[in-house]
């Protein structure tokens, strides 16, 4: 396996924010709404995972460093996990697990129908992440996880549509996707890729 160490470093840092938010919880640290807390931290916890595993081919093409794209899948499973659990915090601590309530809550807040489709396109970017997937879909694998850029525009809209009150922390994370996605506009990439060149090569 290549870059043991990073991975390790991603798999400690994924499964660490979970334990520590669970911790407390259990020592009563989280206020009189826990389970809401709960539900929050990790929603924006897997964007923040989808945040990054869309900067990692930006930092491979600035840096060459490999590593980045070799933990860009990583990345992606943990937002997609993130996105399960919050999804799943979601259905236990806020309804009950009351399937009754959940048709009244479609139809009272249509941002959880955009959050779940976000959910869905995160399910088929995970479950065709592997690398039978890419030999099976030969050149529609990239076609399909270029799925990754509308996913991310129905979190940021899911997340809008939570926090509308106050935009300044979406305004936050909107202007990255929106950097990030620009980054990856063809005549950009290439620029980057002419900076990085010279810079090689004064370095050399």
């Amino acid at each position: 396996m290549r870059y043991p160490l990073f991975r390790l470093a991603i798999f400690i840092l994924g499964v660490a924010f979970p334990a520590w938010w669970v911790y407390e919880a259990a020592a009563n640290l989280l206020g009189p709404d826990p389970g809401k807390i709960l539900v929050d931290r990790l929603g924006l916890g897997g964007l923040i995972f989808l945040l990054v595993s869309l900067a990692m081919t930006p930092l491979q093409r600035v840096t060459t460093w490999a590593g980045w794209i070799v933990a860009r899948r990583q990345i992606g499973l943990w937002a997609c996990a993130y996105i399960g659990l919050h999804l799943s915090a979601y259905l236990v601590f806020i309804l009950g697990l009351d399937w009754g309530q959940l048709t009244v809550e479609l139809s009272k807040r249509p941002y959880i129908i955009v959050g779940a489709l976000a959910f869905l396109g995160l399910l088929v970017l995970a479950a065709t992440s592997n690398r039978y997937s890419q030999r099976r879909l030969g050149a529609r694998w990239k076609k399909l996880h270029k799925l990754t850029y509308p996913v991310l525009g129905l979190a940021l809209l899911h997340f809008l549509w939570i926090v509308r009150s106050d935009l300044t922390e979406w305004a936050i994370y909107a202007g990255i996707g929106a950097l990030l996605l620009v980054l990856r506009v063809p005549a950009i990439a290439k620029r980057l890729k002419r900076t990085r060149g010279r810079a090689a090569s004064r370095a050399v």
